[in-house]
């Protein structure tokens, strides 16, 4: 029997991270004789994470240009030569069937450099606005897998394939009940939980908003789930109580979700496909210092569909508790989120996507 190689690329974050894993996941599953290997950037989450879901990964000494001046920044043409040498000895010796990328740093160059050696690639974009590296990728690949509609003004209607955004197993396929979830955190059943996410990396902005207003909040005799990202984590520990708790990063998500009765999120791609399979009421705060503003696009298309709400950063202080009370005191309003959030919802991104990879690769 044949024995098929894959090549994935994605990280920086979770939203690049996890529907790499997904797609990862369902290639098992799928193929028997399947060897996998991920491609990442060094230092970064995924160099953690994916070792963690079961699989090999080799780090690029790759980065993105910070915004502000930076003398790292110098080193970026040295990283990108360096990141092409080696992807170049990465596909010769492990000779992949196909080569994926979900995007993050260390998608380009390995992307690039089997498009060069006619390796098929297959680009999963997960944003409504596509990066610049996917729009240089793109007219090499033989799929793009988007998770919106509408995306043919950025790509060329030949190559390209509404799928959604792959989402993890534990949330697409969760049998919990709230009662586990609500234990699970040691929190009370009879008040009703808000979920704060400020992305896998954490949000200043949001964690100073809840600092500040914590006080604010439990007036609502509420309680609440905190991810406050790694790097803040001891700023805020000390304010775990019996109502608040505070986590540097929520492992198990599906968890988090199903104990939530509100949730108020940043806005990347993969945050919100999760949320469109959880089917809650959100408010999302899209974070302004990503390229091209993507999360407030991406809020803006469900916003637009009467499918969530959103506040920007800047008029966090100003806003949030008017439309936290619309979600909250209005119960009849709440429903009408969730119910049309639910609706977006594409829990077979994952066998989509591979279904386009086995056409890809012929695999009968």
């Amino acid at each position: 029997m044949k024995q098929h190689k894959f090549l994935i690329s994605g990280g920086g974050t979770g939203g690049h991270i996890y529907p790499a894993i997904s797609i990862a996941d369902e290639l098992s599953s799928r193929i028997k004789n399947i060897e996998i290997e991920f491609v990442g950037a060094k230092n970064r989450m995924e160099m953690k994470k994916v070792p963690e879901n079961g699989y090999r990964i080799t780090g690029l000494w790759i980065s993105g240009i910070k915004r502000n001046f930076s003398l790292s920044n110098l080193l970026i043409p040295f990283k990108i030569i360096f990141s092409l040498i080696k992807s170049f000895f990465i596909i010769r010796q492990f000779n992949p069937s196909c080569v994926i990328g979900t995007g993050g740093f260390a998608s380009g160059p390995l992307l690039y450099i089997a498009s060069k050696l006619n390796i098929p690639t297959i680009i999963q974009e997960q944003n409504s606005y596509p990066g610049i590296t996917n729009k240089i990728l793109s007219p090499s690949a033989k799929y793009i897998c988007v998770a919106y509609p509408n995306m043919e003004k950025y790509f060329s209607n030949r190559n390209l394939v509404f799928t959604g955004n792959p989402v993890r197993n534990k949330i697409s396929n969760s049998d919990l009940n709230k009662e586990e979830a609500i234990n699970y955190f040691n929190l009370s059943l009879s008040k009703k939980t808000i979920l704060f996410l400020g992305g896998s990396l954490g949000a200043s902005k949001i964690n100073e908003f809840v600092k500040v207003n914590l006080k604010k909040l439990l007036d609502y005799d509420i309680q609440i789930i905190w991810q406050c990202g790694s790097k803040e984590y001891d700023q805020y520990v000390n304010l775990c109580s019996k109502k608040v708790i505070v986590k540097p990063f929520i492992d198990k998500m599906d968890y988090a979700y199903k104990a939530s009765d509100i949730i108020i999120s940043r806005a990347g791609a993969s945050i919100i496909s999760e949320l469109c399979i959880v089917g809650k009421p959100v408010i999302f705060i899209p974070s302004p210092n990503v390229a091209e503003d993507h999360q407030t696009k991406n809020a803006l298309s469900l916003v637009k569909l009467k499918s969530a709400e959103m506040i920007s950063e800047k008029e966090l202080n100003n806003k949030f508790f008017k439309v936290f009370n619309k979600i909250f005191l209005d119960e009849k309003y709440s429903n009408q989120l969730a119910i049309s959030i639910k609706k977006l919802g594409r829990p077979s991104a994952s066998n989509e996507i591979v279904n386009y990879v086995l056409k890809t690769i012929n695999y009968a």
